[in-house]
């Protein structure tokens, strides 16, 4: 595992932390949080590139995105690499390895990052003792369920231009969540990855955004994008604003 940055101490308690309402469940009391705290207490930082965990190896510990964001992506057999999810802040990822023990993907910074650590046999013992902590641990695997299926649904039932509509509504509640701005906000993953992710050529990615932004529902620069009509990119896929 390639890390940048050495292993630090968490600095900012999980009770002061401004991602909590993403990342905790909210009914946890002040001693319940310090509990979690405790076994949360380190943080790694990586630098873009760096992988988090690859596939294959051995499971040990879920991770809560601090700073930055990831992408988790398969390699098939003939070399190629599936993008097959991006992860920002506030978010657990490592669920995958849950069943079997090994990490069945690669994930990767896709910026300068930093992430709690949560070992999972400690979050086992303590989800037992804090029924809360362990609905929440159950609906974040039913969200990554959820999640797959929406993906499976995406690959196989729409055009390029709907899948890309989806992928920026998507970020675009994300982002809202977090209390960032909806409608302007940087892509930290390129159009290649984005292409992966979506099952589609980049060449095709590259036209459904020149397509949206001489429609007037986006605006492009680089890897900045402003949805300018969101009414009109939820109409593109059939919902309505």
């Amino acid at each position: 595992m390639q890390r940048s940055v050495s292993l630090t101490r968490l600095k900012i308690a999980c009770s002061d932390c401004n991602l909590r309402e993403l990342c905790l469940p909210v009914d946890l009391n002040a001693q319940e949080i310090q509990q979690l705290c405790d076994l949360s207490h380190a943080k790694h930082a990586y630098s873009r590139g760096d992988y988090l965990y690859r596939s294959g190896g051995k499971f040990g510990s879920l991770y809560a995105i601090y700073s930055g964001s990831f992408k988790t992506q398969v390699l098939h057999e003939d070399g190629r690499e599936q993008v097959t999810g991006f992860q920002m802040v506030g978010e657990i990822i490592g669920l995958d390895a849950i069943c079997t023990d090994r990490h069945t993907c690669d994930a990767v910074a896709l910026e300068n990052s930093e992430v709690c650590e949560l070992p999972f046999n400690k979050l086992e013992v303590l989800s037992r003792k804090l029924p809360s902590l362990q609905r929440h641990l159950h609906k974040i695997m039913s969200r990554e369920i959820v999640r797959d299926q929406g993906i499976m649904l995406l690959l196989g039932s729409m055009r390029a231009e709907e899948r890309l509509a989806v992928f920026l509504l998507n970020l675009s509640q994300r982002f809202a969540a977090r209390g960032l701005s909806p409608t302007q906000f940087q892509l930290r993953m390129s159009r290649q990855e984005i292409g992966s992710y979506l099952g589609l050529k980049l060449e095709t990615v590259s036209r459904a955004f020149s397509n949206f932004q001489d429609s007037g529902l986006i605006n492009v620069k680089a890897r900045s994008v402003e949805l300018l009509e969101l009414s009109g990119l939820h109409a593109l896929v059939g919902k309505q604003q």
